[in-house]
């Protein structure tokens, strides 16, 4: 059987759930029986987190170990593509086999919408589909959950449940329309091979509406930053959403439905799923809404910024010019400005934009300030959009912790 680094070759030639949490039937009551959930991160907290290894895996932060739940340390982030052995990893099951190869591997191709049910081998994705590459963000929908306050369940991340990669694969909209899609399709429904201990478990199965799925960004993709994914970032085959958050970027994907109904399971009905009105998202998964419900479910990534090569407390010789670097990101809408503060917030300056590497992708950006005296420096990093909208400077709470993109501040000392 062809492993990995074969396919490598070839190329060049337990339970956590809900964003980590298991939620009540009442999808704000959020509780997590399985991740130790303390107050909320400090800075110190983070920088203090236990860094452990994976198979394939430089150190990472470790949150959860079962699911494995780990990110990526920030200065990480300097990269405009986070290299794959530094890819943060977010699992919600503990069943993550760890015998799927090129050869075994199978997706099926089916559902009550599907004119011509069919399997694709991985010799069927390499050689019967164009492939296509995408520069895109994957961001889990809680990361910096772990800076909430008030403080809330789920897997504790900080600034690091977020990766940058191209991803190379085929269009999911060429996959569906060779199994010819019926008028009547409603949504797209994905199941990967991930599964819980226990047979109760709720398998984690997502779908999308039917205008995501055949956007021409969606992407099965079998190839990560020039190499195939990482086994604990989906090998062989995971979903890319480009602009959505990372709930509907399935790994190990194994089965793809097309369906007339909107999916009601656990992932879709409960878990995932954000007040209706509290976010300017413009994506709406309006099939996924219920009439007199107060949730919809998340979709699009909210616009935010991360400072990347300064940590808090660092120190400066008076005189010395200041470089701030860092990444800015949104849904795609794209990113028209980033604003940088070194007084706390009382005077703001635009910072240069670096290379546009797509509208999905991280987006660079430097500034540059030479202080005049001595002392305390607040630096912030706020980003825009070209759809008009930018980070907050207060938590837009909810009770699952999705979307901080509250602004970064970094605290620097001149002396």
């Amino acid at each position: 059987m062809e492993n990995r680094r074969e396919f490598l070759k070839g190329l060049a030639g337990g339970l956590a759930v809900a964003g980590g949490t298991i939620l009540t039937p009442a999808w704000a009551r959020a509780a997590d029986r399985f991740t130790v959930t303390p107050s909320a991160l400090t800075e110190n907290n983070i920088k203090a987190s236990t860094l452990e290894s994976l198979p394939g895996k430089k150190p990472l932060i470790k949150r959860s170990f079962r699911a494995p739940n780990y990110e990526t340390p920030t200065e990480y982030f300097n990269e405009v593509f986070t290299p794959n052995d530094a890819f943060f990893v977010r699992w919600h099951l503990s069943n993550i086999p760890d015998d799927i190869t090129t050869q075994n591997w199978r997706l099926k191709i089916g559902g009550d919408c599907a004119q011509n049910p069919m399997e694709i081998t991985m010799d069927n994705l390499m050689k019967d589909y164009e492939h296509v590459e995408v520069a895109a963000l994957c961001l889990c929908s809680g990361n910096r959950r772990g800076l909430s306050q008030p403080h809330v369940a789920g897997v504790e991340w900080g600034y690091g449940a977020m990766g940058n990669a191209r991803w190379k694969g085929v269009r999911l909209k060429d996959i569906l329309n060779k199994a010819g899609i019926r008028k009547e399709a409603l949504e797209v429904v994905m199941n990967g091979a991930e599964s819980g201990v226990l047979s109760a478990t709720p398998d984690f199965v997502k779908s999308l509406p039917m205008w995501k799925a055949l956007d021409e960004n969606t992407i099965l993709a079998f190839e990560m930053n020039g190499a195939p994914l990482p086994h604990m970032n989906g090998f062989p085959v995971r979903l890319v959403v480009p602009g959505w958050t990372a709930t509907y970027w399935i790994k190990m994907v194994t089965e793809i439905n097309v369906s007339s109904k909107q999916e009601a399971n656990f992932w879709m009905r409960t878990a995932y799923r954000i007040p209706l009105g509290k976010f300017p998202e413009m994506d709406r998964f309006t099939s996924q809404e219920y009439p007199g419900e107060t949730s919809t479910p998340i979709t699009e990534i909210v616009v935010s910024s991360l400072i990347t090569n300064i940590t808090n407390g660092q120190h400066f010789k008076h005189g010395q010019a200041i470089e701030v670097k860092g990444m800015a990101w949104d849904s795609g809408r794209g990113i028209s400005q980033v604003e940088v503060s070194t007084d706390g917030g009382n005077t703001w300056q635009s910072a240069d934009l670096g290379k546009d590497y797509g509208s999905f992708s991280f987006r660079p950006w430097s500034f540059q300030f030479k202080p005049k005296s001595k002392g305390k420096y607040a630096v912030m990093a706020k980003a825009s959009n070209r759809a008009g909208n930018t980070q907050v400077f207060e938590l837009i709470w909810n009770p699952a912790g999705y979307h901080n993109n509250v602004v970064h501040k970094i605290d620097v000392v001149v002396a």
